[in-house]
């Protein structure tokens, strides 16, 4: 880093810690208080009325997964999109395929992946959705997300065979995924990831808002909007349209010849 990048890389990171201190703070202790769904690690699909019509776009999203992995050196790492992503993974062994981030949507990736996106529709109030690509042998350290005001889910396209020794410890709840099968979890709660197998483990990961009451939608709102004015929003915003100006390039040298 040079001098000239010193100020600007020390305010990030205390507006980061500061960031983090107040949503997993006051706000998160009163946005669990708001919330109408229980507090738990691992929520019951139940909760969500639409999870049923979600999960029955599974195959169309299988099969546009598999279209996107033929282009599989393409696709950008984690923390290619979002660099502060970079502490829990630094490696190329955690691929992503972006449809929505922090509200804002790909609409490349939603044309590519149209029955993805149909699927993604259903969801109220979804704020961040990609394709999570993890290799063999990835495993991601204990992390927390940063605020209560949203509920993580994971709808599993490609799950290993030796599925046993590819899991997610969320708290002290262990997890193996299964194919078609949505996982509602609370991010905020520590988990870790192991793919301790020689397949991938692939996924549809989206976050969408906690049902609360009118005060901690409020409040969940106002410190979203304020998240997108920060550098954390607009370097991954930045880095993912570089990525699609190259992945145009890329799918269109692959088309056929009119």
């Amino acid at each position: 880093m040079s001098p000239s990048d010193a100020p600007k890389g020390l305010r990030r990171t205390v507006v980061k810690k500061l960031g983090k201190k107040l949503l997993r703070g006051v706000l998160h202790d009163f946005l669990a208080r708001q919330s109408t769904i229980p507090n738990d690690p691992v929520l019951d699909a139940s909760h969500f009325t639409w999870a049923a019509e979600f999960c029955s776009h599974w195959g169309a999203i299988c099969d546009e997964l598999n279209d996107q992995l033929m282009h599989r050196a393409a696709l950008p790492n984690f923390q290619d999109i979002s660099p502060d992503q970079y502490r829990i993974s630094p490696d190329s062994m955690w691929k992503t395929f972006v449809f929505v981030g922090f509200g804002e949507p790909s609409e490349l990736n939603r044309e590519l992946c149209p029955e993805t996106a149909k699927a993604l529709d259903l969801v109220p109030k979804l704020e961040t959705a990609f394709f999570s690509v993890l290799a063999p042998g990835k495993q991601i350290p204990r992390h927390q997300g940063i605020t209560k005001g949203l509920v993580r889910s994971h709808l599993p396209l490609r799950v290993p065979k030796d599925a046993e020794h590819c899991v997610m410890n969320v708290d002290d709840v262990r997890y193996v995924w299964k194919e078609g099968e949505l996982l509602f979890f609370d991010d905020t709660y520590p988990h870790e990831v192991w793919n301790d197998t020689e397949e991938e483990r692939a996924v549809l990961l989206f976050d969408f808002e906690r049902p609360m009451r009118r005060r901690g939608r409020w409040l969940s709102r106002l410190a979203l909007r304020v998240l997108r004015h920060t550098a954390y929003f607009r370097d991954a915003q930045r880095n993912q349209r570089a990525w699609e100006e190259r992945y145009r390039e890329v799918i269109g040298s692959e088309s056929p010849a009119a």
